[in-house]
């Protein structure tokens, strides 16, 4: 083969272009969701079943748990949508900070619920549970399914590797999530994929004026607002 000639470029695969173009789609929906939220603060972030009815003990706790926050200054984050995340909303809607829903578009339309003072929807997941992540001084996390251990996972993941900073996880229910903890000591610490020490980062608490307690415990030597070092490590979430 002559030196100089040049090995052919492979055919670019049909739909790259459209692929490379939506990359401007995602920056646009992290640059709108910060300046939206960004002067939320402090604010936590609650989670739960989507499935969980009104007339439930969960979403009459969470509902609470949301209405004691917001009355002693936080703003509260959910998804937006039905169950303890429309339980989280409506706490807040009726307490003194705002109550804030992150929504997001899926094939079959989740609706809104009536009781967020701001509302912003997302398109993907990953941005999604980045702005909870950015904008919470605590998570407070109820009884849920898939969606809640993954947001529950991303928080515990992100804390452990230290890619953002340590804030309160607390967990509502102890019937609910007493067999996963069991599990994490019996078996993740067993197996040494964990270590004992990890299991600070999360603490069970059943009752809401205790939720809002822990949070202001951990809080107490610091202000609520992250340093500098911490939010540039925000920055690489």
């Amino acid at each position: 083969m002559n030196s100089t000639s040049k090995i052919p470029l492979p055919a670019i695969p049909e739909g790259t272009s459209k692929e490379a173009w939506r990359v401007f789609g995602i920056m646009s929906e992290f640059v709108s969701a910060t300046e939206r939220l960004s002067y939320i603060h402090p604010a936590v972030s609650i989670f739960g079943s989507a499935r969980t009815k009104p007339d439930q003990p969960y979403y009459q706790l969470a509902e609470e748990i949301a209405r004691l926050l917001s009355d002693a200054g936080f703003a509260v984050i959910s998804g937006g949508g039905p169950g303890i995340m429309e339980a989280a909303n409506k706490g807040a809607f009726y307490g003194k900070s705002p109550s804030v829903g992150l929504n997001i578009q899926l094939p079959h339309e989740q609706a809104g619920n009536p009781y967020q003072n701001i509302s912003h929807t997302f398109q993907h997941f990953f941005s999604r549970k980045v702005m909870f992540v950015k904008f919470a001084s605590a998570y407070v996390v109820m009884p849920g399914g898939f969606g809640t251990l993954d947001e529950l996972m991303e928080a515990l993941t992100l804390v452990q590797t230290g890619k953002t900073r340590r804030i309160p996880i607390i967990l509502v229910g102890s019937a609910f999530w007493g067999g996963m903890l069991d599990w994490f000591r019996t078996t993740l610490i067993a197996e040494k994929v964990i270590n004992p020490s990890d299991m600070s980062f999360i603490q069970l608490i059943d009752e809401p004026q205790a939720v809002v307690a822990a949070i202001f415990k951990h809080y107490e030597t610091r202000g609520f607002e992250p340093s500098d070092a911490e939010r540039e490590r925000q920055l690489y979430l």
